[in-house]
């Protein structure tokens, strides 16, 4: 096998040797005369040489190349120099040019192919440097050839750079763990492009499920095969139906909230009680939690809040003056609300404050799903193809004003009325919330049948989601609490996330130290954002020298040429033992991404 892989290295572009002085995790390259002319910074090179008996192969990408000429360090030829500006026998003649090279894998030939081994010697000065091709990748990747996925090629070259993304269960082609991941960088360095492109590389997998929590709607209209703003439009429908991969959107008009506590917020948080004269506060508060519990107690159910005989009853309880005692203590703020609820129109109320907000509630809408029911499909462990659900959580979305979702009128009057949920961002803040308690409860519970839950979960925004500043309002820190909580626990129970954001220095530290798995693309080498960027590489100074050389993809002349580069660590390529950085630019073309990873028709 090693004979093979021999001609092909032997074939490849040779550019240097190694030279001194050199280490087992940096070596120095002296650079032939003949490539002094090509770009080499960020091209991935390779060379043989034996180790304990057996032939080796290292692999690294060079992140620097730099010039030195002795003679004209000198202080009397630099005087020459000034005057003349060049000297013909030293200047350019005299020149030698440096390279450096990360070593990122090392594979020993052995009689049963090629292993993992490390860098244990350094090999002698005059070993020759050559670059990378797809053919010797091949060959040397031979044995993991199906679990390889591309997101693109080497950072400004030409090979493609091999990655896996495997299953979190145990078996072919599993990690057998969960991994955490994330993706930033600036608005418009195709983070989003990129998670998409993740996202199909795990749904290879049947036996894996994901669920994408999407409070923008960016995932959803992908999946669903709606257009969206951009030039890379990623045919996700048809991809994942040509996997088997089931696929499933629910928007907010879908899912149906099943907590009595869900509906005392979201009616706190609606203009209902504003428009009774109870302004935020404990007043409110107090209100909302006890018409919650005396409809409760009168044996209405959250699925018929929207029906007119429920507002009824909860009409008659807020007049009743024993309920009100416990709102509103004194005769004169009793007597100010009683005057306005008296004088209140009951079927505008109920139109106009009521129904927004019990639709939320209301189960015999087409497609609609219990937040409960989602999650118990979404992690049942017996399905042969598990699937992929996104959770479309937009105010665009969640405002749509549709009568095929049901009938929307009092059932005494014949005029179907256009009813929009309500919804904000606190609204969205208690549904993620409820969300994320459900995908923990099922977590555990996998966990204390000894199996593992398989899962992928996606958060976009997670800087909105998981600050690292103390958020405002108590959903949004219950929910900050859930994600840190989860970061740390729940790769256990085989749920890995995946959370995408802006900013480094703006999400939770305590997230950022739980991930494996990062991609930085552009946008993240200038203040707060690089000193975060740094501390998670590990102080790297040459790899950082070499994010910091990332073009704004939007800086190209069109839209066909942009270059969608990104810096990634952790265990995501078989190029990678020792999580030293790898770069490349993403596909910027969707054909070239279906065709190398075979998703195309």
């Amino acid at each position: 096998m090693s004979t093979s892989l021999n001609e092909l290295v032997d074939k490849a572009e040779r550019i240097g040797v190694i030279g001194s002085p050199s280490s087992t995790s940096e070596l120095a390259l002296d650079i032939l005369a003949r490539a002094v002319g090509k770009k080499l910074v960020g091209e991935l090179a390779l060379f043989r040489y034996d180790q304990d008996g057996l032939p080796h192969y290292a692999l690294g990408q060079i992140t620097e190349v730099s010039m030195r000429n002795v003679w004209h360090e000198d202080p009397t030829m630099r005087s020459l120099i000034r005057q003349r500006g060049s000297i013909d026998t030293i200047s350019e003649r005299q020149d030698t040019h440096l390279g450096e090279m990360a070593i990122s894998a090392v594979f020993a030939a052995g009689p049963n192919g090629y292993r993992p081994s490390i860098l244990g010697t350094v090999p002698s000065t005059g070993t020759p440097i050559c670059l990378a091709n797809d053919e010797v990748l091949s060959e040397l990747l031979s044995p993991y050839r199906d679990q390889l996925f591309y997101l693109g090629h080497v950072y400004g070259s030409k090979p493609l750079l091999p990655l896996w993304f495997k299953h979190f269960g145990s078996g072919p082609q599993g990690a057998g763990e969960a991994y955490h991941l994330g993706i930033f960088g600036k608005t418009g360095s195709g983070k989003s492009v990129l998670a998409k492109m993740i996202l199909l590389a795990y749904a290879r997998h049947p036996q894996m499920a994901i669920l994408v929590i999407d409070p923008q709607g960016e995932f959803a209209k992908e999946v669903s095969g709606e257009a969206v703003p951009g030039g890379f439009h990623l045919p996700m429908k048809s991809v994942l139906h040509r996997l088997g991969k089931f696929a499933q959107v629910y928007g907010v008009q879908d899912l149906v909230l099943d907590q009595w506590e869900l509906f005392a917020r979201i009616l706190y948080e609606s203009p209902f009680f504003e428009q009774l004269s109870i302004p935020k506060g404990d007043n409110r508060q107090l209100a909302a939690g006890v018409l919650s519990d005396r409809l409760r107690r009168t044996k209405v159910a959250l699925k018929e809040l929207h029906t007119r005989e429920s507002f009824g009853r909860a009409w008659s309880i807020l007049g009743d003056e024993n309920v009100q005692k416990i709102f509103y203590r004194t005769d004169g703020s009793r007597a100010r609300f009683q005057s306005v609820y008296s004088q209140a129109n009951e079927d505008f109320f109920f139109q106009s404050y009521w129904l927004p907000v019990t639709r939320l509630f209301r189960e015999d809408r087409p497609k609609a799903r219990k937040v409960e029911s989602l999650l118990t499909g979404l992690f049942n462990l017996d399905q042969a193809r598990r699937p992929l659900v996104v959770i479309d959580l937009s105010v665009e979305q969640a405002t749509q004003t549709t009568n095929s979702l049901g009938p929307m009128f009092d059932e005494h009057s014949s005029q179907p009325q256009n009813i929009q949920l309500f919804w904000n961002e606190t609204i969205q803040a208690l549904v993620i919330k409820r969300l994320l308690e459900g995908i923990r409860t099922a977590a555990e519970y996998a966990y204390r049948q000894n199996r593992s839950l398989n899962t992928l979960v996606l958060m976009d925004e997670a800087h909105r989601l998981a600050p690292r500043e103390n958020p405002d309002s108590d959903e949004q820190r219950t929910i900050r609490s859930i994600l840190i909580d989860a970061a740390r626990t729940t790769r256990k129970y085989g749920l890995g996330w995946m959370f995408i954001s802006q900013t480094l220095s703006s999400l939770h530290r305590e997230i950022l130290e739980q991930l494996r798995i990062f991609f930085f693309g552009f946008g993240l080498g200038m203040g707060t954002e690089f000193k975060a960027l740094s501390e998670l590489v590990g102080g790297r100074s040459k790899a950082l020298d070499l994010y910091q050389l990332f073009r704004d993809p939007h800086s190209s002349f069109d839209t066909g040429s942009r270059e969608y580069s990104f810096m990634t660590i952790g265990p995501v390529s078989p190029l990678s033992f020792a999580g030293t950085p790898l770069f490349f630019n993403a596909f910027n073309k969707v054909e070239d991404f279906l065709k190398t990873n075979r998703l195309g028709t």
